[in-house]
């Protein structure tokens, strides 16, 4: 999975609309190859990435879970000291 694409399932206040486009253009990018495709290229990229992002959203509104939501400020805590055991010096 792309590093760039974060978990957007069971959080307090939920995923916002940029957060499930922004998932979606970093997974296009990804599996196309391109980070700006050409303009040959540019209305299949913007279908594909509208494309994920309306079937991220279905899959986010029919998840459920029992776990308890999760605060955004202390899982981004968490990858930040996993990110500094990592790339420790």
């Amino acid at each position: 999975m792309c590093r760039n694409i974060r978990t957007l399932h069971n959080f307090e206040p939920p995923a916002t609309p940029d957060e499930v486009d922004a998932a979606a253009l970093q997974y296009v990018r990804k599996i196309s190859g391109s980070a700006k495709p050409s303009q040959a290229n540019a209305e299949a990229f913007e279908k594909a990435v509208a494309a994920v992002a309306e079937a991220t959203r279905e899959l986010l509104d029919g998840l459920t879970t029992t776990a308890p939501p999760k605060d955004r400020e202390v899982e981004a805590a968490k990858a930040r000291a996993r990110a500094e055991l990592r790339y420790a010096r």
